[in-house]
């Protein structure tokens, strides 16, 4: 980002500019660019350009408040989506935080939401590209707070009721699953581990391993609409469980614990308690239970147990409505191997197939061409494995909020 050319964009004139920019929005971006040119810079005509386009993207996360913002491409793509932010600085504001700082607070969602909610709320960033765009993103939206551009390990957030820290994660293309790895992080892991003596909160990928998490120190992963969007780790007095599962829909949140589960959801291995036969229902547990480890807490919200101890899929004899996992009524079982399963698919009609699985090593899109099916009738189908042996069930979704014992 051109430092100078966004400062511009801040004045009179670059407003001016940029609302010209989102009115050719629809145009070809080369044609749109050349007509802007006649009368700007070209330097500040591509800030305008890249702001327009950032905003189209940043709706996904921030909704409308994405067309009053500023971004950059990488801080838009590492910022928390605004429900996100939004449930966090809630949960804050319950344990009665008046004061936040945010150790490394990119373009500035978070400081965002914290202002929102009344919270006093400072940011601070290496980056000086983020530090401008924060603080303009603060001053559009009529939010208070502050930001300044400073070394997060070298600040004194003493003064603060409550640290936060979102460290950047570097891509490492030599190593699979570079977000679950700690080295690379700014500020490094073994700094951010320093806060977890005090009320503090950091986010991290979800797919973080559970070993990393100190003892005393609440993990919770969040889930929007059905897709995990990430962990935070809450020390101190906001620490209150081990873990928990938080799920973001239409109809609000809801949160489910290891307390919910009658057993420890980390010690199924071998319990015979948490697995029982097919039932007449299927769960398929919310991407976020699944990375808590609380699958065996879902299963006991629905009067049931696991398929298997090492898969997570909840069987009952009974439906039940869950914000924690999506509901299926089991038809009928199937054959598990291929031809015989595509004779049963094509003597019910079923040309439109879903295929979920779970613990086998199927590829859904090869399966689905391989088995060439016609026919008018639409299904769903579960491979996967129960008690080390591959199964296929034909299912149904089901919603509501019907009880139905078997």
């Amino acid at each position: 980002m051109d430092l100078d050319a966004f400062g511009w964009l801040l004045t009179p004139s670059g407003q001016a500019l940029l609302d010209r920019a989102s009115s050719l929005s629809g145009m070809d971006p080369l044609q749109a660019q050349t007509l802007l040119r006649k009368d700007c810079e070209p330097a500040y005509v591509a800030a305008a350009m890249s702001q327009v386009e950032l905003r189209s993207r940043g709706r996904a996360k921030f909704g409308a408040l994405a067309d009053s913002m500023y971004f950059t491409s990488d801080g838009l793509e590492q910022a928390t989506r605004l429900s996100v932010a939004t449930h966090r600085a809630a949960r804050l504001q319950a344990f009665g935080a008046a004061s936040v700082i945010d150790l490394g607070c990119g373009i500035g969602g978070d400081l965002i939401a914290l202002s929102h909610a009344g919270t006093t709320a400072a940011g601070v960033d290496l980056d000086p590209e983020r530090v401008a765009v924060a603080s303009a993103n603060l001053t559009a939206l009529g939010l208070g707070g502050a930001v300044q551009q400073a070394d997060a390990t070298t600040v004194d957030h003493s003064p603060f009721d409550v640290a936060f820290a979102d460290p950047a994660r570097r891509r490492n293309n030599a190593a699979r699953g570079r977000e679950l790895a700690t080295e690379g992080w700014t500020p490094p892991w073994d700094w951010v581990s320093t806060l977890f003596n005090r009320d503090a909160c950091v986010k991290v990928a979800p797919g973080i391993d559970h070993s990393l998490i100190p003892a005393g120190v609440e993990g919770e992963w969040v889930s929007d609409h059905g897709d995990v969007k990430e962990a935070a780790l809450w020390s101190g007095r906001l620490a209150t469980v081990r873990r928990r599962a938080t799920v973001i829909g239409d109809g609000g949140l809801a949160t489910i614990t290891e307390e919910d589960s009658p057993i420890d959801p980390e010690d199924v291995e071998g319990r015979a308690d948490a697995v029982r036969p097919l039932g007449d229902f299927l769960y398929e547990p919310d991407g976020a239970v699944i990375r808590a480890g609380l699958v065996t807490a879902v299963a006991a919200g629905v009067d049931g147990g696991l398929l298997d101890e090492h898969i997570a899929y909840v069987t009952s004899d009974a439906s039940f409505h869950t914000p924690f996992a999506t509901g299926y009524q089991v038809l009928e079982e199937l054959p598990y191997r291929e031809r015989a399963l595509k004779a049963a698919l094509r003597e019910r009609g079923i040309g439109r197939l879903t295929i979920k699985k779970r613990g086998v090593s199927i590829v859904p899109e090869a399966l689905r061409r391989s088995l060439s099916l016609t026919g008018p009738n639409e299904g769903t189908i579960v491979m996967t494995r129960i008690a080390g042996e591959g199964r296929c069930l034909l299912v149904k979704p089901f919603s509501g909020m019907t009880l139905i014992s078997s």
